[in-house]
């Protein structure tokens, strides 16, 4: 299947129209909800902010670092995933199918339930070790037999770890349950009640993360033709290995220790992004990261929408998108990226 831009000007293009969308989602984003706001309102607070005007304090208290939150972490997601899937060749890979995700909350809750940590930067460090050694783990069980690594055993040991690392959770939560509620904030995966305070912690390490990823584009491109070819050309395989897998542990990680465990995001923006692009990562990264916060932020909104006053959980919404395109994907039987 050949992308849909092939030339560099219509990538450009291709990109100034992701932008767009992505203002266009984040302008949704402060304006729809339970509270009524406006364009206009929204423009008056931009100009000249009012405390006493209640719908400037819900845009600046509520809605804005939401928005923040939900771009920063679908954008992050995104990448992790395009990056996970050409670590492991396997179009299956997202940080939730590789249990990343799992292990994040897992290491969260022995952080707040265990150990009664409450700093927000001791919970970041925690979930990037879970996320971390989870990886590490699928990595190494997927690696496993005469045949390497497949995309079928990491399928396989994603869902067996994930599987394993969420009994733990609960075993913990039913064992004390007084963590229960501090917990949930992380488990439901979502970006309503967040704060901006939430996302300084790790922003920096994502910042250098994010810009890392750019410019990793043409090595992954090489390194995708084959581990053999790439070593013959000069590359040092196992460092940009190792480098691709702490640029998606501390992008996967910090999203977890912000906004709890929301999948799929990972797996559906990178597929769709290659229906642009192809699978040229100089392309693809930027791409992802747009698609990413578009996506994530338009859940959000429609997740505010479906059942208001009350909200839809954003894991929900993920879900609900993203579920029925694994499928499809495993059903195309799609084996290599």
């Amino acid at each position: 299947m050949f992308p849909l831009f092939t030339k560099a000007s219509a990538k450009i293009y291709g990109l100034l129209g992701l932008f767009i969308l992505m203002l266009l989602a984040a302008t949704a984003s402060m304006i729809l909800g339970r509270t009524p706001i406006t364009f206009h309102m929204l423009w008056d607070a931009v100009q000249s902010y009012d405390e006493t005007s209640v719908e400037h304090v819900v845009l600046l208290t509520e809605r804005l670092p939401r928005t923040i939150i939900a771009a920063v972490v679908g954008a992050s997601l995104a990448v992790a995933g395009g990056l996970m899937q050409a670590l492991t060749r396997n179009p299956l890979a997202s940080p939730s199918v590789f249990g990343i995700n799992a292990g994040a909350i897992f290491f969260i809750v022995i952080a707040i339930v265990v150990l009664s940590v409450s700093s927000l930067t001791t919970m970041m460090w925690f979930g990037f070790a879970g996320a971390a050694i989870s990886a590490a783990i699928v990595y190494g069980l997927g690696s496993l037999g005469r045949d390497g690594l497949t995309p079928i055993k990491i399928v396989l040991a994603g869902t067996a770890i994930s599987a394993l690392f969420a009994s733990f959770t609960q075993a913990i939560l039913v064992l004390d349950g007084t963590g229960l509620q501090d917990v949930l904030f992380w488990l439901a995966g979502s970006v309503s009640g967040r704060t901006l305070e939430m996302l300084y912690p790790v922003l920096p390490y994502m910042a250098v993360a994010a810009v890392v990823s750019l410019f990793m584009g043409r090595a992954v491109n090489l390194l995708l033709t084959g581990d053999d070819i790439a070593k013959g050309m000069g590359q040092n395989v196992l460092l940009v290995k190792v480098m691709m897998g702490i640029v998606t542990v501390v992008l996967a990680g910090g999203s977890v220790a912000v906004a709890g465990s929301i999948g799929l995001v990972g797996l559906v923006v990178p597929h769709i992004m290659r229906a642009f692009v192809g699978n040229d990562y100089r392309w693809l990264v930027p791409y992802c990261f747009l698609g990413g916060a578009i996506l994530l932020m338009s859940a959000d909104v429609v997740a505010r929408l479906v059942i208001m006053p009350q909200e839809v959980p954003l894991g929900v919404m993920t879900a609900l998108i993203g579920g029925p395109f694994f499928i499809y994907i495993a059903r195309k039987g799609v084996t290599k990226i």
